[in-house]
């Protein structure tokens, strides 16, 4: 199977950052094609669902994603993607058709190879689809992040899957897992992993870890929407979602943001891997503010997984 880079696909200058030992993170495609470099856009002349009549408006695609893996071994990206934008009205059940069949092709991959280790190997996944540049939908597993910043203010658009959540932990136990908590206090799936869904993790799937992801919705209002912005844990576990959102106002553009708020997160003291993933929209400038209001007296209770 061939390799490609993992898709960061950001419309308008959106830019990504890696910061320090960033792990490999890559996806398998069945059909050999150039690594995407920066932009995607598909569209398609012809009548569809979204466009009835055949008016020849094409219906334009944008698709942004972030990956914090454990996997040596690439991922298959289903290139029945497109074919479940071209049947699928609701995109969160695309996004949730392509994880599963992610994580099934990196299972069959896994039952293929000779290497034992891919069994406990996984990665987390936040992945954005843009209709139209209006329709946002975000599907995610594990603690990677996105989040909107709207009339300057942080909109959370996933929630950290961890053994915390009552209903995560409540699955595991159902499915026979149980849940430990180390020396800092962190929970962990069978005294092992910190996320209760990620794709691969193969040895505690039979204990709850599922790769089935939580979507969520959003109608962009581009007069108030300033950007997209997708995060690690490298950087969630430090900083803040407000804390993202005032540095990223400050910037003049998305390259500059990206490394404004990976130089931020080593301030502070990440020694994570940190990537990020900014899109601007239509306010992107509108809401700069003249400082920028927080605390160096940083704790784990005002910052990181638990903001």
């Amino acid at each position: 199977m061939s390799t490609a880079t993992l898709i960061n696909l950001v419309r308008k200058g959106g830019c990504q950052v890696r910061q320090r030992a960033v792990l490999t993170s890559r996806l398998l495609q069945e059909e050999k094609r150039p690594a995407a470099a920066g932009y995607s856009s598909t569209s398609e002349h012809r009548a569809s669902r979204f466009d009835p009549e055949g008016s020849g408006r094409p219906t334009t695609w944008d698709t942004f994603g972030i990956w914090d893996n454990r996997i040596d071994e690439p991922i298959l990206l289903p290139p029945s993607i497109k074919e479940f934008l071209a049947q699928e009205e609701n995109l969160e059940n695309v996004l949730n058709k392509a994880f599963l069949e992610i994580h099934i092709a990196y299972e069959r991959h896994v039952h293929q190879s000779a290497d034992a280790t891919l069994m406990s190997s996984g990665t987390t996944a936040t992945v954005a689809l843009l209709r139209d540049g209006i329709e946002l939908v975000v599907a995610s597993v594990g603690d990677s992040r996105a989040l909107l910043c709207r009339k300057g203010k942080a909109m959370k658009l996933t929630t950290d899957h961890t053994p915390e959540r009552k209903e995560e932990k409540e699955r595991i136990r159902k499915c026979g897992g149980f849940v430990t908590w180390n020396s800092l206090g962190q929970p962990h799936v069978n005294g092992r992993l910190a996320m209760t869904r990620s794709i691969g993790d193969l040895e505690l799937k039979a204990s709850g870890v599922i790769a089935e992801p939580e979507t969520k919705r959003v109608q962009l209002h581009h007069a108030d929407d300033s950007f997209l912005v997708l995060t690690t844990d490298g950087i969630n576990f430090i900083v803040n979602s407000q804390e993202i959102c005032d540095f990223i106002n400050q910037c003049h553009d998305p390259a500059e943001a990206a490394h404004v708020v990976i130089e931020q997160a080593v301030q502070f003291g990440t020694e994570d891997n940190s990537t990020v993933v900014i899109v601007p929209f239509g306010a992107w400038g509108k809401y700069k503010t003249s400082e920028i209001n927080f605390s160096f007296s940083r704790s784990f209770a005002s910052s990181g997984r638990w903001a």
